[in-house]
């Protein structure tokens, strides 16, 4: 007897899969070519993420386009709604809908569902049981690099998790990257943790973090790193021109010293103090790349452009701003900026030109 596209597909090939995406639209169009009436299918997988509880993509057989649904809630939460996303989605399809636990009743494990156009004949509901099962190897493969893919952004960022996930795990290896750079940290914030307790500490960081580092992803930009109090953040300019990673850099500074006021006035209004906060941008190239020890390395910053604006950073306080830009962001942006002339910059050899936006 000939075994099933479907089975087949699975048994030798489904493993090798790049994406749920992938390997939902390719195991639909397969049962489909088994002669099985589909009008779309959901894959929900868990989603280790300090957001994110489950992942979910939505297949149309008539299009073979896959969407993906978030859901910010505990996997089997009742009430939230968003546990049947995938159940709401196939029902709206209008056929029937038959839910698949892949791996048993576990309430963290893959999901399949299909909305079928008929009912399913005994033999066509024993090659759709079958293909459940079967479906349960390549599916550990796939939650398990989803898995790691996700814990591995949630602690390095989006860029080096895609390079510790690619096998670049010697020092001396990296990418160059043209973007405008973004450095902030707090001021007298070791001065401040002397005089709060650590949770108040830890929660007064949580608080500035969420409002640069939100305004950063907003605005399409990355966190590449926390540092202490600190943050560095790019706005990569790949296929968009210089113009536009400066206009949204600045768009993201503007946003976080919106945030951080709003900020202070809540911290003063529960007796605590403020949160000072400097930032800078620049323009130029930085390597990204791996430094360390043979056996424990960490992802740093390093090139002139990652000096400079450090440095730059570094005369808020003295200028009395809370955001300074160097010449080569004002250069490229149509945004009514501030001048402060040429100022020296410590340990750079040429002075650099500085700007800062408007009513700081």
């Amino acid at each position: 007897m000939k075994l099933p596209i479907t089975l087949a597909w699975l048994l030798d090939e489904a493993s090798t899969a790049d994406s749920a995406d992938h390997f939902l639209a390719a195991l639909g169009a397969r049962l489909i070519a088994d002669d099985l009436p589909l009008a779309g299918g959901a894959l929900t997988l868990a989603a280790p993420h300090p957001m994110i509880a489950r992942r979910t993509w939505l297949w149309r057989a008539e299009t073979g386009v896959v969407i993906e649904a978030l859901g910010f809630e505990a996997l089997g939460s009742a009430g939230s709604g968003q546990d049947n996303v995938g159940r709401d989605w196939l029902t709206r399809l209008g056929g029937a809908v038959v839910q698949q636990d892949v791996a048993g009743p576990a309430p963290d494990g893959p999901e399949l569902g299909w909305s079928i156009l008929r009912p399913l004949t005994g033999q066509e509901s024993a090659l759709l049981h079958q293909a459940a099962r079967f479906a349960a190897a390549p599916l550990a493969v796939l939650a398990t690099r989803s898995t790691l893919a996700a814990l591995l952004e949630a602690y390095l960022g989006r860029r080096s998790a895609a390079q510790v996930l690619a096998g670049r795990l010697r020092r001396q290896t990296g990418e160059t990257i043209r973007a405008v750079l973004l450095f902030g940290d707090l001021r007298d914030f070791t001065a401040l943790s002397e005089t709060m307790a650590p949770e108040a500490v830890v929660t007064a960081l949580d608080a500035w973090f969420d409002r640069i580092a939100g305004a950063v992803h907003a605005f399409g930009g990355e966190v590449l790193k926390f540092i202490g109090d600190g943050v560095l953040a790019i706005f990569p300019i790949g296929e968009r021109s210089p113009s536009a990673a400066c206009d949204a850099a600045l768009s993201a500074v503007g946003a976080a010293r919106a945030g951080m006021t709003h900020l202070d006035r809540t911290r003063q209004q529960q007796g605590l103090p403020p949160l000072p906060f400097g930032a800078a941008l620049h323009l130029g190239e930085m390597l990204w790349g791996n430094i360390g020890t043979a056996d424990r390395l960490d992802f740093t910053a390093i090139g002139p452009a990652v000096n400079l604006v450090s440095r730059l950073e570094g005369l808020c306080r003295p200028l009395g701003r809370s955001v300074l830009i160097s010449g080569a962001v004002a250069a490229e942006t149509n945004m009514k900026l501030i001048s402060l002339g040429e100022q020296d910059l410590r340990g750079i050899a040429t002075p650099c030109a500085v700007f800062t936006l408007r009513e700081d």
